[in-house]
């Protein structure tokens, strides 16, 4: 029985469990409701607390005022890109050129929960998310008090694990409510209505004593500040997380190398000596190796049977290890290409996609390294003799082509053709490498915050998790990825440490950024669906002077924004499946 299994038996026995509690009213006597599997466990202490948090309420109010402002902007911008969103694929149903159903839009991926979504890593997912509605429902509470407004408990959700947290204000005081749809027996922390059945079997009524709200109720102002200050929490606990990633963690990280073995064969005296699959190499006697590259310039000429020592780290540790040159005549992995420049020299010649170059003028083709040195020194006019082979056919085809001038460089020779990242590279040590670039991967994402100043580096660091830099995503410093980098400076004594600090901080800052984005939509009953309600509330009211008018229209535009953000999102997970299909 595998992991999957047990948790989900696990999950099974405690929705079970939490069905027989409800019914036997256990749940009610301990103030505990339940919402499905989901219990919203209710306690008032910790509230004495809030006062004195809430002391400061100037500053509070700036704060909130400053979320205000930023949940408009965030409003719009969100609203924006769903229209945008909505428009491309309307355009690419009348082109024919919707994207077939993917796990970009599957259902589960469109929620942000850990452990459903498949873009999050489920231990870091849980603990920005408990991060992320813990800031969030805090700062709710503490602007409740700030502005007077009672806060009748606060919580955890349960889900078997803790899901998150909640402050549960008084809702009458907060909107304004004259009464309450919740019976005594629904609603133990303070009831509104009270329902009592009379009449036979055939025929009941409902006699109904509204409760009227005599006390404090929150002005527009007071209301918009407490229903932001949710949303400014996540933008400012997500800029913390982001500026330490960012600035401090990364800075301590430090690339080993480019170059990962992928392949050992198992009767050469590389295995062993002890060399393994995911060791990253870094060394070759008394040569550094940076990238493949590096360790076949220093491989080409060693003759069959000499001994070379091979660094390679394991977990971030680098040893030793002997080797022997067992083979020397080892044929090219050569660069496999994606397709043609059409009215290019490689169209021309008739080279076609699937081919790899294995060749040029009898150089052999490993890596892209390989193919670009080769052509940045090349001219137009040149002739080239390019040597290919083609998956699944024996042997090898010959092609003469004369260059172009490239289009983008003066005095560099053309040849058309779009290749592969690199793959993998048979060596003579009877070791396969492949190579990552771990140098590149990190200055990019180092460069981040300098490309905020464009849409680019919003767009990159929004879809990071999901699809990185180049479509492949990135769950964070974890598995495989990791061994390419060690922590040096001042994170260097706590080891795998930072890794987990710098992916703990990505989630973090991602989660809460998205949330909080998220929450600004205008529709209700999220945050920004409110404030929505209740500024267009005040605007009509001071266009027509009519408060009824106003309120009713609010109310429908309100609805009409939620409906169509509803029937949006509805839209992007099915619209390719209407498409194309189940």
């Amino acid at each position: 029985m595998n992991g999957t299994n047990i948790a989900l038996i696990l999950f099974l026995l405690y929705w079970i469990t939490v069905i027989v509690l409800n019914r036997k009213g256990i749940l009610k006597k301990y103030n505990i409701s339940s919402y499905g599997p989901v219990l919203m466990i209710r306690t008032t202490y910790g509230l004495k607390l809030l006062d004195k948090l809430a002391v400061p309420k100037k500053a509070w109010r700036i704060y909130a005022d400053i979320g205000i402002r930023l949940m408009f902007i965030g409003m719009i911008a969100m609203f924006l890109v769903i229209i945008v969103s909505d428009l491309a694929m309307l355009s690419s149903i009348g082109t024919n050129s919707m994207p077939e159903p993917g796990k970009f839009n599957e259902a589960r991926n469109i929620f942000l929960i850990p452990g459903v979504n498949e873009f999050i890593p489920l231990t870091w997912g849980i603990i920005a998310l408990l991060v992320t509605l813990v800031v969030h429902e805090f700062s709710h509470a503490i602007l409740c008090r700030v502005e007077g407004i009672r806060v009748k408990s606060m919580g955890i959700l349960l889900a078997l694990v803790p899901i998150g947290g909640f402050a549960e204000p008084d809702e009458e005081e907060l909107f304004g409510k004259k009464e309450e749809e919740a019976t005594n027996e629904d609603d133990p922390y303070g009831d509104r209505r009270l329902g009592i059945i009379i009449g036979d079997k055939e025929e009941k009524k409902v006699l109904t004593k509204v409760v009227k709200n005599d006390g404090k109720i929150a002005t527009r102002t007071q209301r918009a500040r407490i229903l932001a200050a949710g949303v400014m929490a996540n933008f400012v606990v997500a800029l913390l997380a982001f500026s330490l990633l960012f600035g401090p963690v990364l800075g301590a990280l430090s690339p080993l190398g480019d170059t990962m073995i992928v392949g050992v064969q198992e009767d050469s005296p590389a295995y062993a000596a002890g060399i393994r699959e995911n060791m990253v190499i870094t060394q070759i006697d008394d040569t550094k190796v940076s990238n493949v590259n590096d360790m076949l310039q220093y491989l080409d000429g060693l003759e069959t049977g000499m001994q070379v020592t091979v660094y390679a780290a394991m977990d971030r540790e680098i040893s030793a290890y002997k080797a022997v040159v067992i083979d020397t005549e080892i044929e090219p992995a050569g660069l496999l290409i994606q397709s043609i420049v059409d009215d290019s020299p490689a169209s021309a010649a008739g080279l076609e996609a699937g081919m790899s170059i294995l060749y040029i003028d009898g150089n052999p083709i490993n890596t892209y390294t390989d193919f670009s040195n080769i052509m940045n020194s090349s001219h137009p006019g040149q002739e080239v003799t390019l040597e290919l082979g083609a998956e699944g056919k024996e042997g090898t085809t010959e092609y003469t082509v004369a260059l172009a001038e490239h289009p983008d460089v003066k005095d560099k020779g053309f040849l058309g053709i779009v290749t592969s990242v690199d793959g993998q590279v048979d060596t003579s040590l009877g070791i396969t490498v492949g190579q990552f670039p771990a140098t590149a991967y990190l200055n990019l994402f180092k460069g981040i915050p300098q490309m905020l100043t464009g849409l680019t580096g919003w767009v990159i660091l929004l879809g990071l998790p999901i699809i990185g830099f180049a479509g492949e995503g990135f769950p964070g410093f974890s598995g495989t990825l990791a061994q390419f980098y060690e922590p040096v400076g001042w994170a260097e004594p706590f080891g795998i440490g930072v890794f987990w600090l710098a992916n703990a901080l990505l989630w973090i800052g991602w989660l809460n950024f998205y949330v909080g984005l998220f929450n600004c939509l205008p529709a209700v009953p999220l945050d920004g669906g409110h404030v929505f309600r209740d500024y267009m509330n005040a605007f009509i009211f001071r266009i027509t002077g009519n408060e009824e008018k106003a309120e009713r229209l609010s109310i429908l535009i309100a609805a009409t924004f939620a409906m169509l953000i509803l029937m949006s999102f509805l839209f992007m997970i099915f619209g390719p499946y209407i498409v194309h299909g189940l």
